[in-house]
């Protein structure tokens, strides 16, 4: 009996001991559930949102909901940040003095979606001020966020990664992928790909109900062999039953490509094929599809080709 309770002893202390002090600055869509999942895994978490109603639900999973990003990020030895785009990164972090309330030693761990460069930019700045940080945006959805599930895509230094580990096995699959800036460089990679890809697939599609074909049973004809893609079954099924309710909008993947663009032409890189879907994004959303999933730029290509 005396072991039992030494055992059980042992192993609360060992939980305690391996409770983290987190910060999540942006309780959106994607945010909320990947703060939720830190809280339900026992850890100290403190949150805050632009918008307090957002931020405010997680209390009751036992998260501390700040009034400023600097007050929740001063509370925290990891501080991650699921923001809007690079600005706001740069605004939340410099302007409105949350890289002035990280103590040094702190690691600040970007999980959105901003250009390489700003990655670096970030990175450099809060190196001044003994602050490490990766770059690691995501790739799931809300669906993985909430599973936990997500691919996560990291740049930044070795050690840096080695210490995040523990916070990124609770929100999915980490990979790291090369210095500051990788990390970004690989979401735009993602992003070329998915936004291509879906391209690829409605231009064939509709090349089929074109010809007569019937376009549901030729995504399951082909399902299975070289052209098999998550995006053939899961935006192609989208496509067969016309269902383009936004999960990850046309205006988002619209400025994917473009950050993918921008940074190629910093590289000197030639990118045509992401030119020529950067193009048709731009169009479907200038003929008023920009609250669609940007499934639905299979409408774009249907209206080309007197379809719709």
């Amino acid at each position: 009996m005396a072991c039992s309770a030494h055992l059980a002893s042992a192993s609360s202390y060992q939980q305690r001991s391996n409770k983290m002090k987190l910060a999540l600055l942006g309780t959106g869509r994607m945010g909320f559930p990947m703060a939720r999942r830190l809280c339900q895994a026992g850890h100290a978490v403190h949150v805050w949102n632009r918008s307090a109603d957002k931020a405010s639900p997680l209390a009751a999973d036992g998260a501390t909901v700040h009034a400023s990003a600097a007050e929740a990020a001063a509370a925290a030895d990891i501080v991650i940040g699921m923001l809007e785009n690079g600005p706001v990164v740069a605004s939340v972090l410099f302007d409105q003095g949350t890289a002035a309330a990280m103590r040094p030693g702190t690691l600040f761990i970007d999980m959105a979606s901003i250009k390489p460069r700003e990655a670096r930019e970030h990175a450099a700045r809060l190196a001044e001020r003994g602050v490490g940080q990766l770059d690691a945006p995501v790739s799931g959805g809300t669906v993985g966020a909430e599973a936990g599930t997500l691919a996560i895509m990291a740049g930044g230094a070795a050690d840096d990664f080695a210490r995040a580990v523990p916070v990124f096995e609770l929100l999915g699959r980490a990979t790291h992928v090369g210095p500051a800036g990788a990390g970004q460089l690989a979401k735009l990679a993602n992003q070329m790909i998915v936004g291509i890809t879906i391209g690829a697939v409605a231009e064939a599609l509709l090349l089929c109900e074109k010809g007569g074909a019937d376009p549901a049973k030729v995504r399951e004809a082909i399902g299975g062999g070289f052209a098999e893609s998550r995006i053939l079954q899961l935006h192609g099924e989208r496509m067969v039953t016309r269902d383009f309710a936004p999960r990850a909008r046309m205006t988002v993947q619209l400025k994917d490509m473009r950050n993918a663009l921008e940074t190629a032409a910093d590289m000197g890189f030639s990118a045509p094929v992401t030119e020529a879907l950067e193009q048709l994004y731009a169009d479907a959303i200038d003929h008023g599809d920009a609250d669609l999933d940007h499934s639905g730029l299979f409408v774009e290509l249907a209206r080309r080709n007197g379809m719709t």
